[in-house]
């Protein structure tokens, strides 16, 4: 399952292909296309999570509408002094429906491999 951990608003969010998020209001318009930052991407074999290999990782989405969040309510009472107070609260919000998640060409396996200069000694050594 390929998959990908994105930066929105300040928050990261685990997405994958097709997945429709909340995230705080994005200042594009509805329909508009958005490319989110990657901070993590991850296939069955593949992990890619340094800052070379990330810069290929490329997630493609759409602002599907904007909306407002639940009516929270916020109230204060202090005894014996006769005060009171109520707030209320909406957070702005924008549905994102992720499109695509296209990871680096070669990608990169998480397991460790051998150094180059080793590989090299052991190939000198077997051919004399």
């Amino acid at each position: 399952m390929t998959y990908a951990i994105i930066e929105m608003g300040g928050k990261q969010y685990r997405v994958a292909e097709g997945d429709s998020i909340l995230v705080d209001r994005v200042g594009a318009d509805e329909g508009a296309k958005v490319s989110p930052r990657a901070l993590l991407f991850a296939d069955g074999k593949n992990a890619v999570m340094d800052g070379a290999d990330l810069g290929k990782v490329k997630v493609e989405a759409v602002v599907t509408e904007h909306l407002k969040g639940p009516k929270i309510r916020v109230a204060t009472y202090k005894a014996k002094k006769r005060q009171k107070r109520q707030m209320g609260h909406r957070s702005h919000l924008s549905r994102v429906e992720i499109k695509k998640i296209s990871g680096p060409a070669g990608g990169r396996s998480t397991a460790k491999k051998e150094p180059a200069a080793e590989t090299e000694k052991k190939e000198e050594s077997d051919g004399t």
